[in-house]
């Protein structure tokens, strides 16, 4: 909350370089930033593997109509702080990718190579 007792918007806290937190249900992966239409999800480490932990997660966040989505999903091993932009220790733990376009009318989520989940359709 603001000084003013109002709380901040997500837009404010981006402006003020503030983490932001979805705000879904109490179990929702914190989301850092935005890069234009691309939003940075941390991902809880026990989670990284599990689609269905992702796919709750991106109805949370994206919601289930056909509306523009873009997730980038990363886990945080070693702590570090949030902050925009991401801390290198952040970008190198690539996750997961979730792209939904209403322009084009499709959506895809692939997972990280590195995780070895999908190596067919990974990243």
């Amino acid at each position: 909350m603001g000084d003013d007792g109002a709380m901040k918007t997500p837009i404010t806290a981006l402006l003020l370089g503030l983490p932001l937190l979805a705000a879904a249900a109490d179990d929702s992966w914190p989301v850092v930033g935005q890069q234009g239409l691309v939003r940075q999800v941390i991902v809880p480490t026990e989670h990284a593997k599990e689609r269905e932990a992702y796919l709750r997660q991106i109805t949370l966040l994206c919601g289930t109509g056909d509306r523009t989505c873009f997730l980038n999903f990363y886990t945080n091993s070693s702590g570090a702080a949030l902050a925009v932009p991401l801390p290198d220790a952040i970008t190198n733990e690539p996750t997961a990718v979730f792209r939904r376009s209403s322009k084009q009318q499709g959506e895809y989520f692939r997972f990280s190579c590195r995780l070895q989940v999908d190596l067919q359709n990974c990243f």
